[in-house]
């Protein structure tokens, strides 16, 4: 069997929205000119108060992490760990902080600016959305965010051909609801089809296997999905299991938050041959998370997010509209013999998601890790199609290979159709109409 081409939230981006550097950053009395030193200590105050509790659990969560297991995951005691960032209460300090840690030699240079960037252009969106505690949930944010991510420099994770999302000592997985939550605009946000999503739910209750093959725009869709779907489905956000490319595995910046989901690990066939004395190497480790994928199918109730293109979607050069990116039938058709072989029930239904405004990809694929990110605040959609059964569309093909081509347009063309519902229920595109299956969003900050 091929190798699955299927990476997920790719760790790139395009440009920073903001110069900046590690030796000078403005603080917000700087970008807010007419902030007094009063209204400064107040801010100051209350991040204080609403940062003691996640301050204490994120370091009890550190130390009992230490006794307990000795290590993060990559196989090495932690000993110490800085809490220089944890510690942080304000803006100045958490940044002089990236510098006290690259002179203390415990922060590669390069990764502190990417995540002084990723804090630039995070705090600008978090403020796009207005919220009165913009500043509390910038600093409380970045601090948890920053912590870990030089937790992991420190004591490198290591993932397993299939990683569990990490909950204890330390939920990874709310850190990333959290972490995403600020920059989604939820009254501008909307879920379609909602009772498919419950039916989905009813499958799996009984024991089947259901698989979303889906489009992929941002590095944050696992989130963003999780998001979308807390409030109506919470077991269904909590339990999914994403096809996770090998790059949101290793980039510092977004291992953190890949700790926190289900993943099944695989190489992308998109950089299979980036460095080609590995390429063998990693055709070996896909066969082993297509075994890892095998076993857990054969257990029943499991549901795998896929995406079937094996990147990212991406505007086209000459008018800059945002469609799916075409899927790939051979990765649908891995998929499918997957869940025929499984002895289990199965079922594939068509997912659509609109989110690349929150954090765009870059203009093309590219080679190297560590891409500039831009993070804005926007409205998110999803919608999920009724499923679409292959022996239907085969039995009107000749040859097997045109079946699974059929297979394959009949589950894009699902996805298309249901992501201009998106387009325009969420940007207002003209000749589209919103699906009445589905439901606007509008929840309270938490």
């Amino acid at each position: 069997m091929s190798s699955l081409p299927l990476p997920f939230f790719s760790s790139t981006c395009t440009r920073p929205a903001f110069p900046f550097s590690i030796k000078s950053s403005p603080s917000l009395v700087e970008l807010f000119p007419s902030t007094s030193k009063t209204t400064t200590r107040i801010c100051s105050s209350l991040f204080s108060s609403f940062k003691a509790k996640a301050t204490a659990e994120v370091i009890q969560d550190k130390e009992s992490a230490v006794a307990s297991a000795g290590s993060t995951g990559g196989g090495k005691p932690v000993l110490e760990h800085s809490r220089t960032f944890i510690e942080a209460r304000s803006e100045q300090e958490l940044l002089s902080g990236l510098r006290k840690e690259v002179e203390a030699g415990r922060l590669p240079p390069n990764v502190a600016a990417g995540m002084e960037e990723v804090y630039q252009n995070y705090r600008n969106a978090v403020f796009q959305s207005g919220h009165p505690a913009a500043v509390e949930i910038i600093l409380s944010n970045m601090t948890v965010a920053f912590d870990h991510m030089l937790l992991d420099v420190e004591d490198p994770f290591v993932f397993e051909p299939y990683h569990k999302a990490l909950r204890e000592p330390f939920d990874y997985y709310m850190f990333g609801q959290n972490y995403i939550r600020p920059l989604i605009d939820f009254r501008n946000s909307y879920v379609g089809n909602l009772s498919l999503f419950y039916e989905i739910e009813e499958k799996l209750k009984q024991g089947h296997n259901v698989v979303l093959v889906s489009n992929h725009q941002t590095e944050a869709d696992p989130i963003i999905i999780s998001l979308l779907l807390e409030k109506t489905n919470p077991q269904l956000a909590e339990n999914m299991i994403y096809v996770a490319g090998d790059r949101v595995i290793t980039d510092p910046l977004c291992k953190p938050f890949s700790m926190g989901r289900n993943l099944l690990c695989v190489y992308s066939k998109k950089h299979m041959y980036d460095i080609p004395e590995l390429a063998e190497m990693k055709r070996k480790a896909n066969t082993r998370s297509l075994k890892e994928m095998a076993l857990l199918l054969r257990g029943g109730s499991k549901v795998v997010w896929i995406a079937a293109s094996g990147g990212r979607d991406r505007p086209d050069p000459l008018t800059e509209e945002w469609y799916p990116a075409p899927f790939d039938s051979s990765s649908v058709d891995n998929m499918r013999r997957l869940i025929e072989h499984s002895n289990v029930p199965g079922h594939i239904y068509p997912l659509a998601l609109l989110c690349y405004d929150i954090m765009p990809p870059p203009p093309q694929v590219e080679k190297e890790i560590g891409e500039k990110r831009i993070i804005t605040f926007h409205g998110a959609g999803l919608s999920v199609a009724p499923e679409i059964s292959f022996p239907e569309i085969a039995a009107a093909c000749e040859k097997s290979k045109e079946a699974k081509d059929a297979y394959t347009q009949a589950l894009y063309k699902s996805v298309s159709e249901q992501y201009n519902v998106l387009e325009s229920a969420i940007h207002g595109k003209q000749g589209l109409e919103a699906s009445t299956a589905g439901v606007s969003l509008s929840q309270p900050w938490k």
